[in-house]
């Protein structure tokens, strides 16, 4: 039984409304309908998108399918996620030719589908849950749980979507959590049908931006604002970290955009050990100045006799 993608079939996306869906399904039953169409093979592809048309046009059979669809991939053999359990073919008659297998595996015989009949319910593991979640830098290197609040999807038994709830959990950041990284929290998605197994909670982790650092992997880049006279002269100044701030030794001689690299105070890698903050200096001028800080300056270009253009 290979698996089919009915939103590929009907060519519309998976954030299709109803009116769209509804669209495409009239314009390929227009072009593929047996009496009318010349095409090859209209009579299959009239009754593929039929199919798809009726898979989705009902928001429980959509939600249902859409659940599964994450399994599979079209034209392949499916399997099912664990805990799924077919509801059989048609059971023979001239019905089982309308739609193929794979539709009846999911929804039962036609009577089901169509609302006319009682649908067996089968063990099915409930919906997964998929959030993200913002992390401040700060919280990569904390201990303490983090609150967080969702919705989660509930069925009644026979597998129909009926309401959402808001679950709250406390959560603790892994150590050597990456910008990206998609968490599993096993058991905290929707509760399962007839006795399946709970969904799982992916948390797909977002790094806030900072106002003081950039992320490069597990290091992190500040800018430390320096006095002309502090990259001439040297100096002993104040920089800001995730944990409180360190005093660090700028050399005489220091040139504006120069990264000087201080172990130990970036991310925390998996391996429990924290990347590198490089430290990124930058020259600031004085916005204003005096007669006499203008002359200072005329003195000291005359004296350093400097051209730092004379390779360009």
């Amino acid at each position: 039984m290979d698996f089919k993608d009915y939103y590929k079939i009907l060519g519309v996306e998976p954030t299709a409304d109803d009116k769209e869906i509804k669209t495409a399904y009239r314009k390929l039953a227009r072009k593929y309908h047996p009496d009318v169409s010349k095409e090859k093979d209209a009579e299959a592809k009239f009754k593929d998108a039929s199919e798809a048309y009726e898979a989705l046009k009902s928001a429980d059979k959509r939600a249902e399918y859409d659940e599964l669809r994450k399994y599979g991939q079209h034209g392949q053999p499916f399997q099912g996620p664990p805990g799924w359990q077919s509801r059989g073919g048609f059971g023979g008659g001239q019905d089982a030719g309308d739609f193929s297998d794979f539709f009846s595996s999911i929804f039962g015989s036609r009577g089901d589908a169509f609302g006319g009949g009682q649908r067996r319910s089968a063990a099915r593991k409930g919906q997964d849950v998929e959030m993200q979640l913002s992390v401040f830098l700060e919280e990569t290197l904390s201990t303490e749980s983090k609150q967080i609040s969702f919705q989660v999807p509930q069925y009644d038994a026979s597998g129909r979507h009926v309401s959402n709830t808001t679950k709250s959990l406390n959560v603790k950041i892994p150590a050597g959590v990456t910008d990206g990284e998609r968490i599993r929290l096993k058991g905290q998605g929707a509760p399962g049908v007839a006795g399946g197994p709970n969904g799982d909670l992916y948390l797909i982790i977002k790094f806030a931006p900072h106002p003081k650092f950039e992320v490069d992997g597990e290091n992190l880049i500040t800018h430390l604002p320096l006095a002309p006279w502090e990259l001439a002269l040297g100096a002993e100044v104040a920089v800001p970290t995730l944990t409180g701030r360190i005093n660090l030794k700028v050399p005489a001689g220091s040139q504006n955009g120069q990264r000087m690299r201080v172990k130990g105070h970036g991310l925390m890698n998996k391996a429990g050990q924290r990347g590198f903050l490089y430290v990124q200096l930058k020259a600031v001028m004085p916005k204003q100045a005096d007669d006499e800080t203008i002359a200072l300056w005329q003195a000291l270009a005359k004296k350093a006799n400097f051209n730092p253009r004379e390779n360009v």
